[in-house]
């Protein structure tokens, strides 16, 4: 398929996920727990999107192969959105003359994590379409009130998912119009997101304050992989360039660091998605928990 070396990494990051919670799941059946099927279908969903997002999923890519996954080497004239709204929006902050080349770097990641979450909304507005399809055939009334309680989960999820694309989208033109907030918490996309989750939670002033610091921690996390992201990618160019020249000396020299870059950089990647998935999953469920109280 000719994946770029960073999006092999990715890959391998979230099949290790997928895996351990297949195995987890697995074990629970075994116990006789998940008898609605609840957790089976959003393994599935959760698979779809992987298939999906890399282009496993047997549907016609009409995206051009990326040779070069990290955006922030491309010029600028390439870096193109697949959402009009987004497009023009980012055609405007990088003319706008409000941002020095950093801040256009730290807004261009922005823009590539709420296009990523645009794809993704999208993929599980196709499953639901799927699921209603599938629905419409249903013969057995058991079968059939199975199915409405998935159909109205994956309804719930989508309501969620465009909220928090409504929010994120607003947040951008907020940045765009009126540059980076230097009193800002943080500046890492998916760092930002979730303690704005955990603001808007209900969460005490003392829960916020260990949270804020374990997103510190995460956010650290976060730029290790983007490090690494970098150190891979261009250990691939010139591992590419070294065959050209045909030094096999040279060569294996370079391959052996590309390999070992490539471990570290999945090795990372996966415990960083992981760190992600808990403090999701923990804002998530606290906050629920308060908005019950």
């Amino acid at each position: 398929m000719q994946l770029p070396p960073v999006k092999q990494a990715e890959l391998h990051s979230d099949l290790k996920i997928q895996e351990k919670e297949e195995l987890q799941w697995k074990k629970l059946k075994a116990e006789g727990l998940d008898k609605d099927g609840e957790k089976e279908a959003k393994l599935r969903r959760n698979f779809n999107i992987i298939l999906a997002t890399y282009g496993l999923d047997g549907k016609k890519d009409t995206r051009p192969i990326e040779t070069n996954y990290l955006k922030d080497h491309e010029s600028k004239d390439s870096d193109t959105f697949d959402d009009p709204r987004l497009e023009k929006l980012w055609n405007k902050a990088k003319t706008s003359g409000k941002f020095s080349e950093e801040e256009l770097k730290n807004l261009q990641r922005e823009f590539q994590h709420h296009q990523e979450k645009i794809q993704e909304y999208n993929i599980v507005m196709d499953a639901v379409s799927r699921t209603e399809e599938i629905h419409k055939n249903v013969i057995s009334p058991v079968e059939a009130d199975v199915k409405t309680n998935a159909l109205h989960e994956k309804h719930a999820d989508l309501k969620e998912k465009m909220r928090n694309l409504n929010q994120g989208f607003e947040r951008l033109r907020k940045i765009s119009h009126q540059g980076f907030n230097e009193d800002s918490e943080f500046k890492e996309p998916r760092v930002i997101e979730l303690w704005d989750m955990a603001k808007r939670a209900n969460f005490t002033e003392d829960e916020l304050d260990t949270l804020k610091e374990e997103l510190s921690h995460f956010q650290t996390k976060v730029e290790k992989h983007q490090h690494y992201q970098e150190q891979l990618e261009l250990s691939h160019q010139k591992l590419k360039h070294v065959e050209a020249l045909g030094d096999k000396e040279h060569i294996q020299r370079n391959k052996d660091k590309y390999d070992m870059l490539s471990e570290k950089t999945r090795e990372i990647g996966y415990k960083m998605k992981k760190h992600l998935q808990d403090l999701t999953s923990k804002i998530t469920r606290t906050g629920l928990r308060h908005n019950e109280l």
